[in-house]
């Protein structure tokens, strides 16, 4: 078997979610493992579970399970939603496509709001299929903050406001798994009842952390729901979790990680967090302008802080274009999904990244153009660096 040969340098891993693990996270990581039953143990737990509070800006519960952020989904549901209730869900990019199916598959009626996945969730829709539920057939309302397959962002306070226009009392579930510590996100402000996200994008760390913020008024209707759960039950890890601990055993390692990771992002500040994701993804924009190209994501209201994704030149293929990009620059770029499939290719701009990082991965795109003879007009990069020089301040250094 033909050995490849060593590639200098790192691998650009620029697709939206895994994003790379900063070294601090690794190094926190490589701890011995404690005895999940000791009070080493139960320190960390309080730590982290105290934390994570911050980041979805909730002063209620956030439950952590050892699953991705396709757990999440699974708890929210399972939790507070009986068979055959009826939910209602917008279509705007492959993962909620995936929502909608889990939904199905657990009982669960849908009624879906289409969209053409080149824009987020519209709230007006939402209010006017509330509106006409007059027997309040419809539990709960879920939607997609940031849809990764499209880089389109639903405004959730819109969606608040729409819900208490008519005063529906239907839950509202919020995916944030491509959004959180990326895009400003306000649990409790925003009247959320449900919010689940995943460890692997802008929290930095590797896969295998699902968290699942849960309102007052989640609890109180998990305590009639009738759909199956018990590993993703809410009840066994509140339970636990009140003294620092887990129902079954914790993935420690990763907790490890999550502490440093909220350590990190508190010391950037979480609003520094959401600027700098903010600025690099309108950088990533104007070189996709600048090249003459079209963003998937078609009105401004909705672009997304963590991933660009762009639409390639009639005749040409997206995945070819990416394989490209890899086997010369080894640059990960991020696949088109579903009936966007060879048509889109993704930029991800999340994460522990920075103004060089980005200036780095549009440099390889437009490389990348011109070898797969991609019809492009150049300037993209220069775009992106004068907007980048135009807005930088020098770090500030904080009083010890």
């Amino acid at each position: 078997m033909s050995k490849q040969p060593r590639r200098p340098g790192r691998h650009f891993l620029q697709i939206p979610g895994p994003t790379p693990v900063p070294e601090r996270i690794l190094a926190a990581m490589s701890r011995q493992i404690l005895d999940h039953r000791g009070l080493e143990f139960q320190q960390l737990g309080l730590r982290v579970l105290s934390g994570i509070k911050g980041l979805f800006k909730t002063q209620g519960h956030v439950v952590i399970f050892p699953a991705s952020g396709t757990g999440a989904w699974e708890a929210s549901l399972s939790n507070t939603l009986s068979p055959g209730d009826k939910v209602l869900m917008c279509e705007t990019g492959q993962f909620a496509v995936l929502w909608v199916a889990m939904a199905a598959r657990l009982g669960i009626k849908t009624e879906v709001i289409q969209t053409d996945w080149r824009i987020a969730a519209d709230a007006n829709l939402i209010e006017q299929k509330l509106r006409a539920d007059k027997a309040h057939e419809i539990k709960a309302v879920c939607v997609v903050h940031n849809e990764t397959s499209t880089g389109c962002r639903t405004r959730i306070d819109e969606v608040r406001k729409a819900m208490d226009a008519v005063r529906h009392p239907a839950l509202l579930m919020v995916d944030t798994i491509s959004s959180l510590a990326c895009s400003d996100l306000r649990h409790d402000e925003w009247g959320i009842d449900v919010t689940v996200a995943g460890s692997q994008k802008g929290m930095m760390l590797p896969p295998g952390l699902s968290f699942t913020a849960i309102s007052a008024k989640a609890l109180d209707a998990s305590k009639t729901a009738k759909l199956p759960r018990s590993y993703f039950s809410w009840d066994d890890m509140l339970a636990s979790n009140a003294t620092g601990y887990f129902p079954y055993t914790p993935a420690t390692g990763l907790l490890y990680g999550l502490s440093e990771a909220i350590d990190m992002i508190n010391e950037e500040g979480l609003e520094n967090v959401f600027t700098r994701h903010e600025r690099l993804a309108e950088a990533t924009r104007r070189a996709v302008r600048g090249w003459g190209l079209e963003i998937q994501c078609r009105d401004p209201k909705y672009y997304s802080p963590a991933v660009t994704t762009v639409i390639m030149p009639d005749g040409h293929n997206a995945d070819a274009y990416r394989k490209l990009v890899l086997d010369t620059f080894n640059m990960s770029l991020g696949t088109g999904l579903n009936k966007i499939a060879g048509k889109v290719f993704r930029i991800g701009h999340l994460g522990d990244t920075n103004e060089l990082t980005i200036m780095g991965a549009l440099t390889g795109v437009e490389m990348g153009f011109e070898l797969a003879g991609v019809p492009y007009k150049k300037g993209g990069v220069a775009a992106a660096m004068n907007y980048l020089v135009e807005t930088a301040s020098p770090a500030k250094a904080v009083a010890a």
